[in-house]
């Protein structure tokens, strides 16, 4: 897939107020400072898409961009650390939650997860909601570089059989770096797929 435009389209906290247009919709969310901003300009070759900040909770609404006037992707707030007050945490959660129980345009959603780290449970808890609401995801190992290729693989292969103890079978997942563009053509390639799988369902 060749990207030949993404623009800006809105942002929000209620997702009635989300884009009416029937088109697919992929979503992108993570741990605060999981690399989210980074992926998304990374995948897109737009360097200030997605705003970069070095303050876990920077992204505090659902944004929504369309992408070469196909799909929708979705950049939503990280969940997690954050340097906000307790009552904003709470309403963050709630319309988050509303996003992926009532947002019927999603086809998929994209866990990111800091390659270099070990499973942790709020990851694990969210992935956990995800499934039991039956909502398709995929899991995304960000930030591959900052590790050797050995110590790489170790990591997602010790992540994946952690995975195995609670699910049946594993989400497709994807390994990635925004510094090296590692991954970006496999990535879009499956958006690209999906989208021609859904397409009947967008008519």
């Amino acid at each position: 897939m060749k990207i030949k435009s993404a623009v800006f389209v809105m942002s929000n906290s209620n997702v009635t107020k989300a884009p009416k247009d029937r088109k697919p919709e992929y979503a992108f969310i993570g741990r605060s400072n999981v690399g989210k901003s980074s992926l998304i300009n990374m995948l897109m070759e737009r360097k200030g898409l997605a705003k970069i900040s070095g303050k876990p909770g920077k992204t505090q609404l659902i944004n929504h961009f369309i992408i070469n006037d196909e799909w929708f992707l979705v950049d939503l707030p990280g969940y997690g650390y954050a340097k906000i007050s307790k009552k904003k945490r709470v309403i963050f959660q709630y319309f988050i939650e509303n996003y992926f129980k009532e947002r019927e345009q999603l086809v998929c959603t994209f866990v990111l997860i800091d390659s270099r780290h070990d499973p942790q449970k709020i990851d694990l808890e969210f992935m956990q909601f995800l499934g039991e609401n039956q909502i398709p995801f995929c899991i995304v190992f960000t930030k591959a570089d900052k590790l050797g290729s050995s110590k790489l693989n170790k990591q997602i292969t010790s992540y994946k059989k952690k995975l195995l103890q609670t699910w049946e079978t594993l989400p497709t997942s994807f390994v990635t770096s925004s510094t090296t563009g590692f991954g970006r053509d496999e990535f879009l390639q499956f958006i690209d797929g999906v989208n021609k799988d859904v397409a009947g369902n967008f008519k």
